[in-house]
């Protein structure tokens, strides 16, 4: 059984265009607009922004890189980390972004998946271990004293060249379950996703963005970073996220945009300065409907709930003009089409997705790219999701997170926001685990918000709202739950012992 298709309305006109392209107009129709703050360096103009992209870009070039090599950025958020990901859009490089939490044995996955040419590290043991792990010799290029460095005298570079569907980006999966696997995005790809953004959330060159989130992932710097100078607004950049510099960077810089995932709306709750905003988006996780309820109860803000994966960018939106409904990730964003397959009785299908900001693959893995389309070239999310009357999405947890428990489907998420609602739970993860009587079995972890948790008064409470075969078998109360950068649970570690 097939869901109908939803349309997010027309795309953006992607003819031949490129996001090197677009932000260079931008640089020099408006050298003079104000584009991005940080404390250590103050404002930085297009025109700015411009010239040293330009030198970086030039610095590469004269290491030897050329249009098409991989180009791996590991580094904090920080001008230069802007910096050298412009210089590689507009030489043409595949810039491969990697977590600066990586172990080694991942950054030594990552160099040999890729075999990129360079790297660009803002600490010499992260690129040593990527040097390690690569076929060929790594170019190496430090960030140091507020700028990039590199081995060799700087050569004459052309830019701005990339045709649209020209490989700009690799993101690698978060390998929660897995190997992790490269998503190549496009220069249109990543162009479509921030006109998109800019359509849906009406992007204006007077916006300002306090752009916490580490620009590492797709959130940060395709959401956040790409849609904001897409639009022509100005980033106010942190170098990490603290909730009293949040309040402190909306009322100092009139800011009217913060982009956060639900760990950090927890910790935003009491900080005034969130009333200020034009809009607060969420991402990358559910948020919670009982904390989109407080903040807004507290702070007459309605936070924005959006979905989207590294393999698609954004998907799906709650309105800016409308209802935001809490649970729901909204309608398609415009030019996104997504239906539900393979529907069951109770409506559940894993979301599938055609999207002009789709990735070009698996970078090497012609067969699983393969594999995650259907025979018709939808992308299969591997996220279930039901629609309601009016069309809303609503995210209900990952295929591979589904427990069949005694022929019952139960969706994690479900059983989560319930436990989450005691007063005494700060955070909870549901996961099945096997059975020999029923299959699997469901078993909770609980971060408790106060000492003295009562797993037995928990589950009393959970029966009240909860059919019996959805309630935990077990539950178990631990000091944290194991997170990724964003603050993901990563539910593949739950039940390890540490080391």
């Amino acid at each position: 059984m097939r869901e109908a298709e939803l349309r997010g309305g027309p795309g953006p006109d992607l003819a031949g265009r490129s996001l090197a392209a677009h932000l260079a107009r931008l640089f020099s129709s408006e050298p003079g607009r104000r584009l991005l703050y940080e404390d250590a360096t103050g404002w930085h103009t297009a025109g700015e922004m411009e010239e040293a992209s330009r030198l970086t870009a030039e610095l590469f070039t004269g290491a030897g890189l050329e249009a098409g090599d991989r180009l791996v950025l590991s580094a904090g958020s920080s001008l230069p980390f802007v910096i050298a990901h412009l210089a590689a859009l507009r030489l043409g490089l595949v810039l491969v972004v990697a977590n600066t939490s990586y172990t080694a044995r991942e950054l030594a996955h990552i160099a040999a998946d890729c075999d990129p040419a360079g790297v660009v590290s803002d600490d010499p043991a992260r690129a040593e271990l990527l040097a390690a792990g690569t076929s060929r010799r790594l170019v190496r290029f430090s960030i140091a004293e507020g700028r990039v460095l590199g081995p060799a005298a700087r050569a004459p570079a052309v830019l701005d060249r990339p045709e649209g569907g020209e490989p700009a980006l690799i993101v690698y999966t978060s390998g929660t379950t897995g190997e992790p696997k490269g998503a190549l995005l496009s220069q249109r790809s990543l162009l479509a996703n921030a006109l998109a953004v800019n359509a849906a959330w009406r992007f204006q060159p007077e916006d300002r963005l306090v752009l916490s989130l580490p620009l590492f992932h797709v959130h940060g710097l395709c959401v956040g970073l790409q849609a904001s100078f897409a639009a022509g607004s100005s980033v106010i950049l942190r170098p990490g996220f603290d909730p009293a510099d949040v309040g402190r960077s909306i009322a100092g810089h009139s800011a009217t945009l913060f982009f956060g995932v639900p760990t950090m709306y927890a910790r935003l709750v009491g900080i005034d300065e969130l009333s200020r905003l034009r809009l607060a988006t969420s991402g990358s996780a559910p948020l919670p409907a009982g904390l989109h309820e407080e903040i807004s109860r507290r702070h007459g803000q309605s936070i924005l709930e959006r979905y989207g994966t590294s393999e698609t960018l954004m998907i799906a939106t709650n309105p800016y003009e409308g209802e935001r409904r809490p649970g729901s990730v909204g309608r398609p964003f415009p030019g996104v089409a997504l239906r539900l397959g393979d529907l069951g009785d109770d409506g559940t299908g894993e979301v599938l997705v055609k999207s002009p900001s789709l990735f070009s693959g698996y970078f090497g893995r012609a067969g699983e790219t393969r594999a995650a389309f259907d025979d018709e070239g939808w992308f299969r999310t591997g996220d279930l999701g039901r629609l309601d009357a009016d069309g809303y999405l609503h995210l209900v947890g990952r295929r591979s997170d589904l427990i069949i428990t005694g022929g019952y489907n139960v969706y994690p998420p479900e059983v989560e926001e319930v436990l989450r609602r005691h007063p005494a739970v700060h955070d909870a993860a549901v996961v099945g685990e096997p059975d020999e009587l029923w299959g699997e079995r469901v078993v909770a972890y609980v971060e408790a918000a106060r000492a003295g948790l009562k797993t037995a008064c928990l589950l009393d409470d959970a029966a009240t709202q909860l059919a019996p075969y959805k309630l935990p078998r077990r539950i178990e109360v631990v000091d944290s739950l194991p997170r990724n950068a964003l603050g993901k649970v990563v539910k593949s570690l739950l039940g390890r012992s540490p080391g």
